[in-house]
């Protein structure tokens, strides 16, 4: 198999020509097409990771297949011209994870009318058809980020504890869940009293950049009188994290919590004291099962019930999906990740050597 990363590319496609292509026979596709949509570069993991990853389980199921790596670059008419261009060149499966899920109307209809199917891989996608949906558990993410936030807040003295909510992409199902398991939490803290949300806002596209200017904004408008910076992946915590060393905060002055993903900075960043927790989303189990899916929708084979445990609804139809486990990281229990081979002792303790925890595992 071949692992073509190409992160560039147009196409003139029109819909009409769409429709005449027809359906993948439903046979064994050795030699299948497959391409996989990355959403931005603003979330590491997609290219660092996951895409390494599924290509390389692809490779153990379908030797001969190829996989076409390409990154809609947080533009969504951006990532439909991919896929476009992916039907065009033949393709046999698009695994697809959305630019923005309100947005991704269009790629699904142009892959329907192609006869292509669709696996959707971590974001939704609303408004057309797909086979399956591989994710992690976000309702599961949202609750584990709302328990620790909850945690740290009683831990604190008494009165008021003021934080600022720094979330997702705006409307995606990800976001919507995640929001909806903190809240299982927050919402008798704020009702009591004993939390006041002074700051919250959307992150477009996730990208930390924005994260930071609405953690520096909210620092400036509330005159630096926050407690707790609560965000949803390690791009959100970490454009906080990065607002607080930009104005000259220590590390502990102000608690981040809600990181998403592991990425070594945000594993870093817990060791070294700047971020309370990640939630740790073994993206091996997630290509093992998006490569399963991707075999058995080449194949024209029922859907393998060893992944699939639930559905998503994505307002055009329920997509049956593939719900996986997470785990929250605190430094309490940071060796998972070293565990997991993620990551090396000397990769996560790099410019935190002296901390306790390094000296301890180096």
């Amino acid at each position: 198999m071949t692992f073509k990363k190409r992160f560039t590319g147009t196409s003139t496609l029109t819909a009409i020509a769409l429709t005449g292509f027809a359906a993948a026979p439903a046979m064994a596709q050795e030699e299948a097409s497959v391409f996989f949509m990355l959403p931005n570069s603003t979330t590491i993991r997609f290219e660092r990771r996951d895409a390494p990853l599924y290509v390389a389980a692809m490779k153990e199921r379908m030797p001969d297949a190829t996989v076409t790596v390409q990154n809609g670059e947080g533009d969504p008419e951006r990532q439909q011209r991919l896929v476009e261009d992916a039907l065009a060149q033949g393709a046999d499966l698009i695994v697809y994870t959305s630019s923005d899920a309100n947005l991704a109307a269009g790629a699904l209809k142009a892959a329907e009318e192609a006869g292509v199917p669709v696996l959707l891989y971590e974001h939704d996608a609303i408004g057309g058809k797909a086979e399956a949906h591989v994710l992690f558990n976000a309702r599961a993410v949202g609750q584990a980020q709302g328990k620790r936030a909850a945690e740290l807040i009683e831990a604190m003295p008494e009165g008021t504890v003021r934080i600022a909510r720094v979330k997702g992409n705006q409307g995606e199902y990800g976001t919507t869940q995640y929001e909806l398991g903190q809240n299982e939490y927050l919402d008798q803290l704020i009702e009591s009293g004993r939390v006041e949300v002074v700051c919250e806002d959307f992150t477009p596209n996730w990208d930390p950049v924005q994260a930071q200017a609405f953690a520096e904004n909210c620092l400036t408008r509330t005159g630096g009188n926050v407690d707790m910076f609560l965000g949803m992946n390690d791009g959100t915590t970490g454009g906080s994290v990065a607002a607080l060393i930009s104005q000259g905060y220590q590390k502990g002055e102000v608690v981040v919590t809600g990181g998403q993903d592991a990425t070594i900075e945000a594993v870093q960043f817990v060791v070294q004291g700047w971020q309370d927790n990640t939630i740790f989303k073994d993206l091996r189990v997630m290509a093992e099962a998006a490569a399963d899916l991707s075999v058995n929708i080449l194949n024209g084979e029922d859907l393998s019930s060893d992944w699939i445990n639930d559905a998503v609804n994505n307002e055009f139809m329920d997509v049956p999906a593939a719900f996986l486990p997470v785990d929250n990281v605190t430094i309490d229990n940071v060796a998972t990740v070293v565990e997991a081979g993620l990551y090396t002792w000397e990769q996560i303790c790099e410019g935190a050597e002296d901390t306790q925890i390094c000296q301890d595992n180096m």
